[in-house]
C-alpha cells in the first residue's frame, strides 16, 4: 500500500526550500531542473493508450476500442502492467543518459475514458466505447495494471478528458457542451468517479471544451466541487494541451493569459500542457494568484514524483531494456488482438479450410496497410504483420495467395496521373482467379482521429457520416458482384454503415486497429486456429437519419441504452465458432436496496470447437420514472469453454445498478420491480435474431 501522506510530507518539505520563481517553473509540463536542490528536469507529457507511445520501439497492443471489445478486465490489468514495465525500462535507459525529453517520463496521459456517444467522433477509437459501466470496469483494471499495487507506483495513469468531451473536433476549443444533471451522473461522470475512488488514478486531465458554461480546465464545478470535494481526489490535475490558452483566445471567458492562469489555478489545475503557465509569475506579481496556490500545485506534482520513487529509488530501477517488445509482451498483444476481433456475420464460410482452397484473393486498401494496424497514439514496432502478410504466412505455399490494393483508401485513384479507380481491373482479375476473397476495407488514423492529427481536414478528424469512402463502396459492390464468396474484413475504430456487406457478403469481421502484429491474429481467426469471441463496445447503427445533432450532448436517442430504432449490429453482439448458451441463472443472495446481486450462472458450449465467450448481464428498472429507456450492462465475465464443456460461474451485480438518476442528478433506488437478463448478448430483438439465443430472465422484487 502506498503511503501518500509520507510522500506529501516529503514534497511539502522540498517545495518549502524553493523560491516562488522555482515553484512556478515546476507547473509547466516541461519542468526544468533545479540544480541547487538536485532536482532533475522532468517532462510530464507521455502517452500509453495501447502501449508506450511516441518514443520509439515498444509493444503495440490493439487500439483502445479493440481492447474494449475483449470485455476482459483481467486482461486489461496484464496489458497495463506490461505497458508500465516497458515504460520503466525505457525511462531507466534514457534517464541514465540524461535524456529527459517529451514522451520519456513515467506520467502517462492514459486512459481516455470519455463516452463514445456519437459514432462520428474521430477520437472515439481511443475510448472503451459507449457504455459507462464497461468503460469504468476496463478503465479501473487498466489503471491498476499501469500503477501497480506496490509501495512505489510503477507508472502514473491519467483519466482524461474530464469531463463531458466527445466532439465535434473542429469546435472543441470553443464549444460549450451542455449536459443535464441526469446525463452527467448517469453517463458522463461514472467512469471518472470509479477511476478516482476505486483505482486511485494519480492524475486527471481536463478537456478542451466548456461544460455547462465553464472551461473544463478551469471549472470550479468539475475540479473543486466534484473531483476534489465529492470524490476526495488527492492526485494532480493536468490541462489538455494548450487548453488554458483557449480560455482567452477561443472561449473568450478571460481577457488575457494572466486571467486564464488565475482561473485555472483557482480551480485546481496543477500542471499546464502548453505555454500559458509561463505567465504564472506575471499573474502572481499582479496579485491575481497567491503564492499558496502556486505552492499547493507544486506540492501535488512533487508528491507524484515521490510516489513514483524518482527521488528515493525503487525496485523498478532495475528493470532492464531487454523487456521492451520481448516475446512474452508481443504474444500478449497478439492474444489481445485475437480476443478483440468481432465476427458480425458468418454464412458458414468461416473458418476457411486450406485443404479445400486452391487460391485466395486478398483485396482492398487496408489489406497491406501498416497504418491501419496502428490506431493513433501509438509507438513503433520492430515488426509488423498486415492482414495480407498474416494470410501469406498462414498459407505457407499450400494455397495460392493473390493480392490487389483494389482502390485507394479514400481518393478516387492510387496513382495521381491515372484514371479514376485505376486498381479496379486488377482487383477483378484477382477475384476471377480466386476461390474466396478476403476484402479488407475500413479507415485508419488519417481519416478518424484527433483534430490536427487526422488528414481529413474537411471534418477535423471526425466522420461526416457512417459510409465507407466512395471508392471502397464501389470496390465492394463490384467484387461481390463477381459471385465469388467474399469475407469482408473491416479495420476501423468506429461504427460504419455495413448494410450492403451484411446483405451480400458471406462473412463480416470487425478487426478494429489490431496492433502491430494484428494481421497474424486476423489470419488465426480466418483459418480457425482460434474462435472469434469479441463483442461490440459500440452500437453499429443502420443510419444517422433522425440521429441527434453532433453538438447535442443529451443522451436521448443515443447508444443502446436510449436508442429507439433497431441497430444493424447491437452493442454487446458478436458471434463465435462455438455455440455457447446460458442454460440456467439464479440469484443466490437476498437482494435489498443496499446490497449487490450475487448470481450463479450455468453455461455450456454445445458446439464443436473451443471458444471464448462473454457472459453479459443487463438490468432493467421496470417501474421507476427516472430509469433509462432500455436496460444497462451491469456485469460481465469472459470465459473459455472447450467443445462440450459446461461451467458454473459466479457474477456480482453492484448495488449501484439498482439506482436510477433523477433529473437533479440524485441517485436512489426508487423502483421496486427489476429484470435481469443473463446471456451472451443484449436482450433486444435484433440480438436475439442474430444469435438465435435469448438471454435467461430473472425478476427482482424489492
Amino acid at each position: 500500500m502506498r503511503d501518500r501522506k509520507n510522500a506529501e510530507e516529503k514534497a511539502r518539505l522540498l517545495v518549502s526550500r524553493m523560491t516562488v520563481e522555482e515553484k512556478a517553473s515546476q507547473l509547466r509540463f516541461d519542468s526544468p531542473a533545479i540544480e541547487r536542490l538536485h532536482i532533475p528536469a522532468y517532462n510530464w507529457w507521455n502517452e500509453a493508450l495501447h502501449g508506450v507511445a511516441r518514443a520509439g520501439t515498444a509493444t503495440m497492443f490493439p487500439q483502445a476500442i479493440a481492447l474494449a471489445a475483449m470485455f476482459d478486465d483481467e486482461a486489461m490489468v496484464k496489458i497495463g502492467d506490461v505497458i508500465a514495465t516497458e515504460g520503466r525500462a525505457k525511462y531507466n535507459a534514457q534517464s541514465k543518459q540524461g535524456d529527459r525529453d517529451i514522451y520519456k517520463g513515467l506520467t502517462f496521459w492514459s486512459p481516455n475514458i470519455n463516452i463514445f456517444r456519437d459514432p462520428r467522433w474521430g477520437r472515439g477509437h481511443e475510448t472503451y466505447g459507449e457504455d459507462p459501466f464497461l468503460t469504468s470496469r476496463l478503465g479501473v483494471a487498466f489503471v491498476r495494471g499501469l500503477q501497480g499495487n506496490g509501495p512505489v507506483m510503477k507508472a502514473a495513469a491519467c483519466a482524461k478528458h474530464f469531463a463531458v468531451h466527445s466532439g465535434p473536433e473542429a469546435l472543441r476549443h470553443e464549444f460549450n457542451a451542455v449536459a443535464s444533471e441526469k446525463d452527467m451522473r448517469e453517463t458522463y461522470l461514472p467512469a471518472f468517479e470509479a477511476l478516482v475512488k476505486e483505482a486511485g488514478v494519480e492524475a486527471v486531465m481536463g478537456a478542451y471544451n466548456r461544460t455547462n458554461g465553464e472551461p473544463c480546465c478551469g471549472s470550479t464545478t468539475l475540479l473543486k466541487k466534484i473531483l476534489r470535494g465529492e470524490w476526495a481526489f488527492r492526485g494532480h490535475v493536468v490541462s489538455d494541451c494548450w487548453a488554458i490558452r483557449d480560455f482567452h483566445e477561443r472561449h473568450k471567458v478571460t481577457k488575457n493569459a494572466e486571467e486564464s492562469v488565475a482561473m485555472a489555478l483557482h480551480a485546481g489545475c496543477d500542471v499546464n500542457c502548453g505555454c500559458t503557465y509561463q505567465h504564472v509569475l506575471d499573474a502572481y506579481r499582479k496579485g491575481m494568484v497567491s503564492e499558496d496556490e502556486i505552492t499547493q500545485a507544486a506540492v501535488r506534482l512533487f508528491t507524484t514524483r515521490y510516489l513514483l520513487g524518482l527521488f528515493d529509488g525503487s525496485e523498478y530501477d532495475n528493470i532492464g531494456y531487454d523487456v521492451v517488445e520481448c516475446r512474452r509482451h508481443t504474444e500478449l498483444a497478439v492474444d489481445a488482438a485475437r480476443e478483440s476481433i468481432v465476427l458480425l456475420k458468418n454464412s458458414g464460410i468461416l473458418p476457411l479450410d486450406k485443404k479445400r482452397l486452391h487460391a485466395i484473393g486478398v483485396i482492398g486498401p487496408n489489406a497491406d496497410s501498416r497504418v491501419a494496424l496502428q490506431g493513433n497514439y501509438h509507438g513503433t514496432s520492430s515488426r509488423y504483420s498486415t492482414v495480407l502478410e498474416g494470410i501469406q504466412d498462414e498459407a505457407c505455399d499450400s494455397v495460392d495467395i493473390r493480392y490487389s490494393q483494389g482502390c485507394a483508401l479514400f481518393k478516387d485513384r492510387v496513382e495521381a496521373l491515372a484514371q479514376r479507380q485505376d486498381r479496379m481491373s486488377e482487383a477483378l482479375a484477382v477475384a476471377a482467379l480466386s476461390d474466396v476473397i478476403i476484402l479488407c476495407l475500413g479507415l485508419d488514423e488519417t481519416l478518424e482521429g484527433e483534430e490536427g492529427d487526422a488528414g481529413n481536414g474537411y471534418a477535423s478528424g471526425d466522420k461526416k457520416d457512417l459510409l465507407l469512402p466512395e471508392p471502397q463502396r464501389e470496390l465492394m459492390e463490384k467484387i461481390i458482384a463477381t459471385g465469388k464468396p467474399v469475407v469482408v474484413v473491416l479495420l476501423s475504430g468506429s461504427a460504419l454503415d455495413l448494410q450492403y456487406a451484411d446483405g451480400k457478403a458471406a462473412a463480416v469481421l470487425e478487426a478494429w486497429y489490431p496492433g502491430a502484429r494484428g494481421g497474424k491474429a486476423v489470419a488465426d481467426i480466418l483459418f480457425g486456429h482460434c474462435s472469434p469471441s469479441g463483442k461490440l463496445p459500440v452500437t453499429f447503427y443502420r443510419t444517422l437519419d433522425g440521429f441527434p445533432a453532433f453538438t447535442d450532448y443529451s443522451m436521448k436517442g443515443r447508444t443502446y441504452r436510449y436508442m429507439t430504432g433497431e441497430a444493424l449490429y447491437p452493442f454487446g453482439y458478436g458471434l463465435s465458432y462455438g455455440k455457447v448458451d446460458v442454460t440456467h441463472a439464479e440469484i443466490t443472495n437476498t437482494v435489498t436496496k443496499d446490497s449487490g446481486i450475487e448470481l450463479s450462472v450455468d453455461i455450456e458450449n454445445t458446439g464443436h470447437c473451443r471458444t471464448g465467450e462473454v457472459v453479459e448481464v443487463y438490468i432493467k428498472d421496470t417501474d421507476s420514472v427516472c430509469a433509462v429507456r432500455n436496460w444497462s450492462l451491469c456485469a460481465f465475465r469472459r470465459v473459455i469453454l472447450s467443445a462440450g464443456e459446461k461451467k458454473c460461474i459466479a457474477l456480482t451485480v453492484p448495488a449501484g445498478a439498482l439506482q436510477c438518476i433523477d433529473e437533479n442528478g440524485h441517485a436512489a433506488v426508487t423502483g421496486h420491480r427489476f429484470k435481469l437478463y443473463v446471456g451472451t448478448s443484449q436482450p433486444d430483438a435484433r440480438s436475439v435474431a442474430l444469435t438465435g439465443r435469448k438471454p435467461f430472465e430473472l425478476e427482482i422484487l424489492l
